[in-house]
This record gives structure tokens, C-alpha cells and sequence, in this order.
């Protein structure tokens, strides 16, 4: 599977599972080019944690990736502690493993 352009101009799509989760190889030009900070865990799932000055403005943040995921129909897990880090873990459930859906995620919530 060839991944290319800007990530913030796609749109996630539905995923109900019959469909093989991408490889390293398949999403690494993503994690190379387009995606700073983030991590791919066991090639399942893509983390990345975010520091905030204080409480507020880390819950401002995850009000404002629950829109973006809102939009895209696609949510990732989030985890706001130490009241001011917010850690968010992005995969496809459906197909236990990375679509290219967590890639596009990632990016529009890095552009916020």
C-alpha cells in the first residue's frame, strides 16, 4: 500500500475490520515526514504526550481534539494527568493494529 500526501487534507473512513492493519514499512514515510513526536507502540498504536501550562489549557486541548475527532468519526483514547499532560494513543480497533485513519488523526490534532 502506497501512503502519500498531506495527511491534513484527507479524511479518516469508516473501518469495519476486513482489512490487514499497515505494517512499519507501509507508515513509516508518515512518521518520518508528516508526524512530530509521535511514536508507534508495537506497530498497534501510535502515542504521543502533550505539556500544557496548567490544567486548563490541557483541558482545552482535549476538548478541542474531541472535535477533530468528532468530525472524523474516529476517537483516540485520552489520559489527562499530573493536571497538565495529556497522553493520547491512536489505533483502529476494528482491526487491532494502525490504519491510515490514525495517521490522518494525528496530524490534523498536531495542526490544531
Amino acid at each position: 500500500m502506497q501512503m502519500s500526501g498531506d495527511l491534513t487534507k484527507k479524511k479518516c473512513v469508516p473501518c469495519e475490520g476486513g482489512v490487514k492493519p499497515l505494517t512499519p514499512d507501509e507508515y513509516g514515510a508518515y512518521l518520518r515526514t508528516q508526524l512530530t513526536g509521535w511514536a508507534d507502540v508495537d506497530a498497534v498504536k501510535l502515542e504521543k504526550e502533550y505539556k500544557f501550562k496548567d490544567f486548563q489549557e490541557a483541558l482545552d486541548f482535549v476538548a478541542k481534539v474531541g472535535q477533530i475527532a468528532e468530525g472524523e468519526g474516529h476517537h483516540p483514547d485520552i489520559y489527562l494527568h499530573n493536571w497538565n499532560k495529556v497522553h493520547l494513543t491512536l489505533s483502529t480497533h476494528a482491526i487491532k493494529g494502525l490504519s491510515e485513519n490514525d495517521f490522518i488523526l494525528a496530524a490534523k490534532i498536531d495542526k490544531k
